[in-house]
């Protein structure tokens, strides 16, 4: 190992050990009793809607690109072919719309978000991120929120890769939020020091979208 790797590596100690310390990251599955298990106000389909702001950018992966910047000791500009290269995982997930469906059991494969984590390593004063898209799409969220367990960078849905029409090349999925802030065609990561609207944030959407909460709309 060279000096290099020897600073890297003992930087990537440092930082998850004062995480521990902290705290941070360190979220769980968000489980919950079946009977829970639908949030209020919201219907089971079988079918997967789409939902998007009225245009579906055509992303090919030969010059897909996703920026990883902000507060962060490792900014980062992935490749498709440096972002496959990354440790591979699976979740299993809900799906939770604002517009009220929902959809139990999707299985998702790509990129855990604490593997992403682990190496960009966001400084100690990081508090949220921003997601943008392909198609102008913005949305936020606390760190906390982005880095639960089965939270992922997903690059197939029920082992086929997904459609454009549902975001592929890449998503977002952090499926104990709303579906909105699980970002389709993502091309940006953000770390920030503070909170700030994404887009049907500052168009009377809540700030954060907790479904079992309602935290449909800035009002409630």
């Amino acid at each position: 190992m060279s000096d290099g790797d020897q600073t890297s590596e003992t930087k990537l100690t440092l930082s998850k050990r004062r995480w521990a310390e902290q705290g941070k990251f360190l979220t769980g599955r968000v489980s919950r009793p079946e009977e829970e298990r639908l949030p209020p106000g919201q219907h089971l389909v079988k079918n997967w809607p789409v939902l998007d702001l009225g245009q579906q950018p055509v992303v090919r992966k030969e010059s897909w690109r996703l920026d990883v910047a902000g507060e962060v000791e490792n900014p980062v500009s992935f490749s498709w072919r440096a972002f496959e290269a990354l440790p591979s995982t699976s979740k299993l997930s809900d799906i939770h719309c604002v517009t009220t469906w929902s959809r139990y059991d999707n299985r998702w494969d790509g990129v855990s978000i604490h593997d992403l984590l682990d190496l960009v390593m966001p400084k100690p004063h990081a508090s949220h991120v921003m997601l943008t898209c392909y198609d102008g799409y913005t949305t936020n969220l606390p760190l906390a929120d982005f880095a639960v367990e089965d939270a992922i960078l997903a690059t197939h849905w029920e082992g086929e890769a997904l459609t454009a029409e549902h975001g592929g090349p890449v998503r977002v999925v952090v499926p104990h939020l709303y579906f909105w802030k699980s970002a389709k065609w993502i091309n940006r990561i953000e770390f920030m020091t503070g909170d700030r609207a994404g887009f049907w944030e500052r168009n009377g959407y809540h700030m954060r979208g907790d479904p079992w909460a309602e935290e449909r709309y800035s009002d409630d």
